[in-house]
């Protein structure tokens, strides 16, 4: 037996034999070619049998994950269609006699390094998106079979250095019960795909891959991150009482689903859901959302080559607020710029984009994207509980610009006979220290807030929460934290206003009694987290942890207030 430490992505416990995904042998030996012309033809025919299985791809993940997960096969896609990526393949071919296998490598591994070594985190994914779509266009050159998880048809646990975006869209969850790698993060796109489709997962634990052979006996425990290889047959038998345990568990949590959230003590709270695309309302209300506390807006624009229209955007909200059936909907305006790019703006090119050009920044300089956006949201107000949210809010003066916008198309369209909601709250995102430093003076004019911790605990602490050598210092739990999230749920309740909360840190089984005793309104979270969170705050008393409250506030270190939480609550 041997055990193996990683990062526990998605929840469960998975028990089957090893499936290795290996990408095949992509080497070769380079020379020079006799005809350019044939060689740029055997290219171009190798990008579109990769785009047309792409495609399919696309087309399957959208049909089992929906809309948001199948972007990033669009991007993909935009990959293989880019003329800058293409033409200089091309152009070594013509003036180097180069074979297509030598020019595809060295070109996409230019590319590559210039992306890896730009210092945010979309850009080293898009980095990780060009080696996905390469390495199948050079083996379709090189005549040889590209990994093809949709093929598996017997119960595995897949183990693989990576899974990339089109790896994982492709497992199927009657065959993959379960996956382990080398690398990756809770954030990585093949950790959100798992959670969505409910398979156990477990990322970033560096040796699976040198350790696990193919057809080993794997359990994955996804809660404690552990991967057991080849158990004895009494760690069998106790993963499968806890596997058992946990399907009660998820019976258990199900018979929740329709009902309100009550702490122990008889305190209400609201449960909501973080979403992408309107196809993400099912998980919502299979769930037991009780709305949904952050929508993000930007997927509507990503993946495309153009701006979407204002009557586009206004049929993926009316659908949402429709589906939602009068449920509460927080929708974030577009947050672009900076460190998520749009191909078809000219956005700026920068070295800090998480400090940059970036959200409202951004928006309040491009009325011509703002304008379209909240028109449409105003027109969908009508058939629904629509909550306006707008990110990245540094001052007063974007809030009050924001909103002057907002109220002068609201007016707009009132003067043109178009039905608008009169019950909209406008509030913000509060995620940069400046504003939950002074938000007594924000909480006279939000109707609310909702803290984005992610981006709020690395400003805080001032480390990029994807940069491994600083990821020790991403701290959810250090008192500085909680005390702008006191600072910031204190001003909302002085105000008559209500406080919620859409990062990570809201479904997070330790934070929540934290949250809870600081009087936190509203937890938006994943929506498989739900249910847990709903069981965990039945059992939890308000007014008890309300009593902790000073003594966690005036805490050193974030061990300290994880220890003292957990000894409470007997976690």
């Amino acid at each position: 037996m041997t055990s193996i430490q990683g990062i526990a992505a998605s929840s469960g416990i998975a028990i089957a034999k090893a499936y290795q995904l290996v990408t095949p042998d992509l080497s070769f030996e380079k020379a020079k070619i006799e005809n350019p012309d044939e060689e740029i033809k055997k290219l171009e025919q190798a990008l579109e049998i990769s785009k047309s299985e792409l495609e399919k791809i696309k087309a399957h993940t959208k049909d089992t994950l929906g809309d948001e997960h199948a972007e990033i096969f669009s991007a993909h896609l935009l990959i293989l269609n880019d003329p800058e990526l293409i033409n200089p393949m091309k152009d070594k071919i013509s003036s180097d006699n180069a074979m297509a296998e030598t020019a595809l490598e060295e070109v996409s591994n230019m590319f590559v390094e210039m992306f890896q070594n730009m210092d945010n985190e979309y850009m080293r994914e898009r980095a990780a998106d060009i080696k996905d779509v390469t390495k199948r266009v050079m083996a379709h050159l090189l005549g040889v079979t590209f990994p093809d998880p949709a093929l598996i048809n017997e119960e595995v646990i897949v183990i693989a250095n990576d899974l990339t975006p089109s790896d994982t869209a492709q497992l199927n969850k009657q065959y993959v019960k379960g996956f382990a790698t080398d690398i990756g993060g809770r954030t990585s796109h093949s950790a959100i795909m798992a959670r969505s489709l409910e398979i156990p997962a477990i990322v970033g634990t560096k040796e699976v891959t040198g350790t696990i052979k193919q057809n080993d006996m794997v359990i994955v425990d996804g809660m404690d991150g552990v991967v057991i290889v080849n158990p004895t047959d009494d760690e069998l038998r106790s993963y499968r009482d806890k596997q058992e345990s946990f399907a009660k568990q998820k019976e258990q949590w199900a018979k929740l689903k329709d009902e309100p959230t009550f702490s122990k003590d008889g305190e209400q709270v609201e449960l909501v859901a973080n979403i992408g695309t309107p196809d993400d309302v099912e998980g919502v209300l299979n769930n037991g959302g009780e709305g949904v506390g952050l929508y993000r807006t930007e997927f509507l624009y990503m993946g495309k080559s153009e701006l979407p229209s204002e009557e586009e955007q206004f049929e993926a909200y009316k659908t949402v607020l429709e589906r939602m059936e009068g449920k509460p909907v927080v929708v974030r305006t577009l947050d672009v710029g900076g460190d998520k790019e749009l191909s078809y703006l000219d956005l700026p090119k920068e070295l800090n984009p998480f400090l940059g050009f970036r959200a409202i920044r951004f928006c309040l300089e491009n009325e011509h994207v703002f304008r379209p956006q909240l028109r449409a949201l105003l027109r969908a107000s009508a058939y629904g509980n629509l909550k306006i949210m707008f990110p990245m809010i540094a001052t007063l003066d974007e809030y009050r610009q924001a909103k002057a916008i907002l109220l002068d198309e609201k007016e707009s369209l009132l003067a043109d006979g178009v039905k608008v909601s009169d019950n909209i709250e406008v509030g913000i995102m509060v995620e940069i220290p400046s504003t939950a430093v002074i938000a007594k003076q924000f909480a006279k004019e939000v109707d609310f807030f909702s803290i984005g911790t992610n981006d709020l605990i690395q400003y805080t602490m001032a480390a990029d929460r994807m940069n491994e050598q600083v990821s020790y210092l991403y701290q959810p739990y250090h008192p500085a934290i909680l005390n702008l999230v006191n600072n910031v749920i204190e001003a909302a309740h002085k105000e008559g206003k209500w406080a919620g909360m859409c990062g990570e840190m809201a479904g997070d089984s330790i934070a929540i009694p934290i949250l809870l005793g600081l009087g936190l309104d509203e937890f938006s979270m994943s929506a498989t987290s739900i249910l847990p969170a709903r069981t965990q705050i039945r059992e939890l008393s308000k007014e008890t942890l309300a009593s902790y409250k000073d003594k966690l506030l005036s805490m050193d270190t974030a061990e300290e207030v994880e220890e003292f939480i957990k000894e409470k609550t007997k976690q």
